[in-house]
């Protein structure tokens, strides 16, 4: 029999285990509230109102009327693209567009675009490959972008898949002579990253990766903390958790710091020294981490996605000069 004290101290200690029990409960319902939050936020395909005012993602008013005007766009306009189709491994129709060099060539460059893109959005670049350079040119609206199904952003990782599709494509296009050249940015950037550490055909001859996270592990604990001014801890691996869930992949393992390390290939990493959106520290990283050839451009006065249109010159020569190693035309 207890006594009146110990039977007190009993319901004392009940009490507490159902004060701290509900406590951890709530904070348990938070947590997964703010990981549908924040999947719903950053990966589901919906609108990205977030962005917008987004004071990391400002460029100077002469380089957003070249990125939302430029006669680059008027050039993409003006050029017969065919448009392709892909069915993914997962068994989506992904939509690309092939346009061929004025003179005939076995040099391909295959673009990624950036996070929300659309494919022609990399006729920016693409100019240049095409009239300067020579080349054919082939990109896609990734996977939950533009006109290709997908309900999720896969920020790279199951994008890799893709690439690896399309490059057979090209090639049974092009020939099995063709010479590849993969050349993403931003999230692109990171995505023929991811591709560079597959098995790839050895008609890919260099990878070019324009302001690349590490992995998006890493992005979202970064943004986690710039945007929101929360911890890492618990809400990125509760993300994770309902990224994996809906979407098949875990932020974790959506790495390019892990894939370059297995590159062979040839990779030029170029980055805006004022990145402060996808920090400049993560393809300085990447470059360390790379075991293939590589090469590092650092573009002053550029922020996020913004080298090319700061210093074009010095974006080309660095470019021109890089492929001219490795790539070669077919005699």
């Amino acid at each position: 029999m207890l006594d009146r004290k110990e039977g007190q101290g009993v319901k004392k200690k009940k009490k507490w285990i159902w004060i701290i029990s509900g406590v951890v409960l709530i904070l348990l319902i938070i947590n997964f509230a703010a990981a549908i939050f924040f999947y719903n936020l950053a990966i589901e395909r919906n609108v990205k109102d977030f962005l917008n005012d987004n004071d990391d993602l400002e460029v100077e008013a002469e380089t957003l009327d070249i990125l939302l005007e430029g006669d680059w766009r008027d050039w993409s306009d003006e050029q017969p693209f065919e448009t392709w189709h892909q069915t993914s491994y997962d068994n989506l129709d992904l939509q690309g567009y092939y346009l061929e060099a004025e003179q005939p060539t076995n040099k391909v460059v295959i673009f990624a675009h950036g996070y929300l893109g659309r494919g022609k959005d990399m006729a920016l670049y693409g100019q240049h490959y095409y009239e300067d350079l020579g080349y054919n040119i082939f990109t896609a609206d990734m996977r939950g972008h533009g006109e290709s199904e997908g309900d999720y952003i896969g920020f790279g990782w199951h994008d890799r898949l893709d690439l690896l599709d399309w490059i057979d494509k090209v090639m049974e296009r092009v020939g099995d002579d063709a010479e590849i050249v993969l050349h993403g940015v931003s999230m692109g950037g990171s995505s023929v990253l991811m591709a560079s550490g597959e098995e790839l055909p050895p008609n890919v001859k260099a990878v070019v990766a324009d302001a690349s996270y590490t992995d998006v592990n890493e992005l979202f604990s970064y943004q986690i903390d710039r945007m929101f001014h929360l911890p890492s801890f618990p809400f990125i691996p509760s993300t994770s958790l309902v990224t994996q869930l809906r979407a098949g992949y875990g932020l974790k393992e959506a790495s390019a710091l892990d894939q370059v390390a297995k590159a062979e290939v040839p990779i030029l990493y170029i980055h805006g020294k004022e990145d402060v959106f996808v920090p400049t520290e993560m393809t300085e990283e990447l470059y360390e981490n790379t075991k293939s050839e590589k090469e590092l451009l650092l573009v002053d006065e550029a922020s996020h996605g913004e080298s090319f249109v700061k210093d074009e010159e010095l974006y080309k020569e660095t470019l021109d000069g890089f492929l001219e190693r490795f790539v070669r035309e077919a005699e």
